[in-house]
């Protein structure tokens, strides 16, 4: 199975990422929807990932986000094939722990979109850090850690998207956030972007294929 979101954000994504790319991963949509929409497990569904993107290395800055998006697939489509009480099994304990060093923070964000979405509220970054993250809490200081530059730049999102780019060039390289502040921070700022604020970040992007495939996956999950 495969969510409909899941099916739009791997759409959106791989279309801006030919967009700003010399390699055109569009034939690329329909192999990915495949290996989403497999009947075999969890493991067997990351290695189908995995092979697309070791026979194909032109799109390899895409493999752990959509490897976000492959676990965002299963948590809203797939767990729906197995018992209830799956996510709490020892199976699953064991496949958590294998895949420890998998995917990025943006998992974070589309299950705050998916929530959003539940509970009918628009997205705010205010709301994302301190209501989902709960990064004021004493016993989530490691996702404080993480976003540390995301709180620390929270005023950007009153500045022109250049700003934002010249916050993202100073963010260090050891950062898990290196590569998601830009395209995280203008989604936050434009939620409802029209197509010159597209051009806009794009623009302004570090990393155009990159930047631009998340920041439409983004979209696409608002």
């Amino acid at each position: 199975m495969i969510d409909p979101k899941v099916g739009l954000a791997i759409d959106a994504s791989l279309k801006a990422f030919s967009k700003y790319s010399t390699f055109n991963a569009i034939p690329f949509i329909s192999i990915f929807e495949e290996a989403f929409k497999s009947d075999a497990d969890f493991l067997k569904k990351i290695d189908l990932l995995d092979e697309v993107f070791d026979d194909y290395p032109k799109l390899e800055c895409l493999r752990e986000v959509f490897f976000d998006l492959l676990l965002i697939n299963f948590f809203s489509a797939d767990v729906k094939k197995l018992e209830d009480d799956y996510l709490d099994s020892p199976e699953w304990e064991a496949i958590e722990e294998e895949t420890l060093d998998r995917g990025t923070e943006l998992l974070n964000l589309l299950l705050y979109l998916n929530e959003c979405e539940d509970e009918d509220i628009e997205p705010e970054l205010d709301d994302y850090l301190r209501e989902f993250l709960l990064v004021d809490e004493d016993e989530f200081q490691d996702e404080y850690q993480i976003y540390e530059p995301v709180i620390a730049n929270q005023i950007l999102m009153d500045s022109p998207i250049v700003e934002i780019k010249k916050v993202a060039i100073r963010i260090s390289e050891d950062s898990e956030l290196k590569e998601l502040f830009y395209p995280m921070m203008c989604f936050f700022q434009h939620i409802n972007a029209t197509e010159s604020v597209k051009i806009e970040v794009a623009e302004n992007a570090l990393n155009k294929e990159f930047d631009m495939a998340v920041f439409e996956i983004l979209l696409s999950f608002k």
